[in-house]
């Protein structure tokens, strides 16, 4: 009987044993389960992807910085894309009269074309082509085009 004693022994050990694991188990997951304990482990993995997210997104942009870009800009002059049908002719009106108030200051106009020869004048030819070629090719109005008629 002295063997059956020392099984006895050893399975209580190992039922305490067990005991404290399920105790220690147990505690642990009612933790696990509080309300803070469960809004912390949110917010430490809302985090860590936010990281992650942050990452990926710095790694594609300088992989392909020009047409995120431009997608970018896209995708603001949609957001804006009321108040700028609406400002814009006004801003472009604004920013032609600064243009030609800048230009006015430095002396840069009218006259720097002149300089160039880019301005045609009254008594200048077409640059391609004589004037009866072009007269022949595209008639103003009704008469021209009775004239144009008569002469074929």
């Amino acid at each position: 009987m002295p063997g059956s004693r020392a099984r006895l022994i050893n399975a209580a050990r190992r039922s305490m044993l067990q005991r404290a694991e399920l105790r220690r188990r147990a505690t642990a997951t009612r933790d696990a389960f509080r309300p803070q304990a469960l809004l912390d482990r949110g917010k430490r993995r809302a985090e860590e992807t936010a990281e992650d997210i942050a990452y990926i997104v710095h790694e594609e942009f300088r992989a392909h910085r020009v047409p995120l870009t431009l997608a970018a800009i896209a995708g603001l002059a949609w957001v804006f894309r009321e108040p700028i049908q609406k400002h814009a002719p006004k801003a472009v009106q604004k920013m032609g009269e600064w243009a030609d108030g800048v230009a006015a200051f430095f002396g840069v106009g009218d006259r720097a074309g002149e300089e160039e020869g880019d301005i045609a004048e009254e008594g200048d030819e077409p640059a391609f082509g004589d004037e009866d070629e072009e007269a022949e090719a595209s008639p103003a109005s009704d008469d021209d085009m009775t004239q144009y008629a008569e002469e074929k």
